[in-house]
């Protein structure tokens, strides 16, 4: 498809049961990017015949894989959506509306959960992280989930570095420090289908956790008082 007014990233890897329904719950005139980054159960041939565009991203890491498919993008707009079923693409015109209408520059899903999809030690880091973030820049975020929207010109001026679990709080912060307006609004958190290769296991939230923490080191410092930049995500919107 051409001339998507979104274009929809979704980072995967072994997401074979869940793309079928993922990919059918996209709204007219979304575009779906699947950035395939290692399957090895044939993910990337299911969404190629779900009519998806398919970008392949060899470098492991969730950061690697996004920013793989912002970079494929070409739509004004760029939703980023996480592609395990958790998460209802259904649900990303209520979070482009703000951006399209002109009132946030980058709108986060708030995941609020169902019983069953969201382990207690990713619960609590989650809380944690949330709660560090609101003293460090005064946002009003209760969390950093993986759906998102925001002007694709925008988000590629916030020339984002991390190429792993740190890749949407750098978003964040970097979105924060360049005087973005950011807006959460809530979305059902369903239990993915299959495995979670981060928040599903201990290990995964602890390198998450790990990646975070230096974004956080590195924010504490360039978020120090200094010239606010232009552009807020809007093309040079004032």
């Amino acid at each position: 498809m051409t001339g998507a007014a979104v274009d929809v990233v979704l980072p995967c890897l072994d997401e074979v049961g869940a793309l079928p329904w993922v990919l059918s719950r996209l709204p007219e005139g979304y575009r779906a990017i699947v950035v395939d980054n290692g399957s090895t159960d044939g993910s990337a041939e299911v969404a190629a015949g779900l009519g998806a565009v398919v970008v392949r991203e060899e470098r492991r890491g969730f950061g690697a894989a996004a920013h793989a498919g912002l970079l494929a993008a070409t739509a004004e707009y760029v939703a980023f959506c996480d592609c395990d079923g958790s998460l209802d693409p259904a649900q990303l015109p209520g979070l482009l509306a703000p951006v399209i209408a002109g009132s946030a520059d980058l709108v986060l899903g708030a995941r609020r959960p169902q019983r069953g999809s969201w382990p207690l030690h990713a619960r609590i880091a989650n809380v944690v992280l949330a709660r560090r973030l609101r003293r460090l820049t005064g946002e009003r975020i209760t969390d950093l989930g993986p759906m998102r929207a925001a002007r694709r010109v925008g988000l590629l001026s916030l020339d984002l570095q991390d190429r792993r679990s740190g890749y949407p709080l750098e978003m964040f912060l970097k979105a924060h420090r360049d005087g973005w307006r950011i807006r959460e609004l809530p979305v059902p958190y369903a239990p993915r289908t299959g495995k979670s290769k981060v928040t599903g296991t201990l290990r995964g939230t602890v390198t998450a956790v790990r990646d975070m923490s230096a974004q956080l080191k590195a924010a504490a410092a360039a978020l120090a008082p200094g010239p606010v930049r232009p552009g807020r995500g809007s093309e040079g919107t004032p």
